[in-house]
């Protein structure tokens, strides 16, 4: 009984909202070890959080990391680049695809 506020159900942490929570200023330093290298730019930013803030679609946004990756996973960007293409024209034939069906 002693946990909990005289006046109170709940016990005194219970209005403690952010007590679990990461401190916010340490936030920035937290490294995610899920994104690899290679999706990360100079200042740290990710293709991921690009593609998001964009709003892209699925395959738009597969083709800009790929595009983004290119110089930075293997020694030649040839693969992906020609996956990025791959993913572009797969975006034009949804496009064109939904067009048609809007026709109807």
């Amino acid at each position: 009984m002693d946990t909990l506020h005289k006046d109170s159900k709940h016990s005194k942490y219970y209005y403690e909202y952010d007590r679990n929570m990461p401190n916010m200023s340490s936030t920035c330093d937290i490294k995610d070890n899920r994104v690899p290298e290679y999706y990360k730019g100079k200042d740290g930013y990710e293709a991921r959080k690009v593609c998001d803030n964009f709003e892209l679609t699925y395959h738009l946004a597969t083709a800009t990391t790929y595009i983004l990756r290119a110089y930075h996973k293997h020694d030649s960007p040839v693969e992906c680049l020609k996956k990025a293409i791959s993913h572009l024209e797969f975006e034009l034939e949804k496009i064109k695809r939904d067009e048609r069906d809007k026709e109807k």
